[in-house]
C-alpha cells in the first residue's frame, strides 16, 4: 500500500474510533510510522485536508454499500431492512458500525469547515437520492418519497449513534421494525 493510501486507511480508523479533534498529528505519524515531512508532502494543508480525504472515502464506501442494496432487492422496504440487517449484524461482530456513518467523525465538530460540511452533505444528499429513486420507481409522489428518504437518512444514522453509545444493536433493531410505516402509501 502507497504511503498516502496507508495514511487515509489509519486515520479514518482512528477518526472514528477517537473523533476528529480526539486526535492529532503525532499519534497519526506514530500510527502510520511516518514523519511529519511524508505526512505534509501528502496532505500540505495538514489535518483538515486529511479529515476531507477520509470523509470522502467514506462517502465511496458508503455510497456503493447503499446503492448494492437498492439496486439488488425488489422494493425499498425489503432494501433497507437488508441494509439494516447488515448494520446490525456488521455491529454483533465488531461493537462499531465506523465504516457506515461520518456522524462517529464529525459529531463533537460544532462547526465545521466549508469544505468539512460540504463532503458530509454530499454523502447525506447522495444516501437521499438513492433511497428517494427507489420510492418514486415503487409509485410514490416526488415530494413524498424526499420527505421519506430524509426520515430514513435521519433514523439510520441516529441509529448508528444510539448503538455505538449504548454498546447495543437495539436501536437499529427498532427502526428497522419501524420503518415499514414510513412506506405505506398515502
Amino acid at each position: 500500500m502507497d504511503t498516502k493510501l496507508q495514511i487515509i486507511d489509519i486515520s479514518k480508523s482512528l477518526f472514528q474510533q477517537k473523533g476528529y479533534k480526539g486526535v492529532g498529528i503525532t499519534e497519526i505519524l506514530n500510527a502510520c510510522n511516518i514523519s511529519k515531512g511524508s505526512f505534509y508532502h501528502h496532505f500540505p494543508n495538514g489535518k483538515e485536508e486529511l479529515l476531507i480525504t477520509c470523509l470522502q472515502s467514506i462517502n465511496e464506501t458508503i455510497t456503493t454499500s447503499i446503492e448494492f442494496f437498492f439496486n439488488h432487492y425488489p422494493t425499498t422496504q425489503e432494501a433497507t431492512h437488508a441494509m439494516i440487517d447488515k448494520l446490525v449484524a456488521d455491529f454483533e461482530r465488531e461493537g462499531t458500525i465506523a465504516a457506515a456513518t461520518f456522524t462517529s467523525i464529525v459529531s463533537e465538530m460544532g462547526s465545521l469547515s466549508d469544505p468539512a460540511r460540504n463532503v458530509c452533505l454530499d454523502l447525506y444528499s447522495k444516501m437521499q437520492r438513492i433511497y428517494s429513486t427507489k420510492l418514486v420507481a415503487e409509485g410514490f409522489p416526488q415530494e413524498t418519497a424526499h420527505s421519506i428518504a430524509l426520515m430514513m437518512t435521519a433514523s439510520l444514522e441516529g441509529g448508528i449513534m444510539l448503538c455505538l453509545t449504548q454498546s447495543s444493536s437495539d436501536p437499529l433493531k427498532i427502526i428497522s421494525n419501524v420503518i415499514p410505516n414510513l412506506f405505506k402509501k398515502y
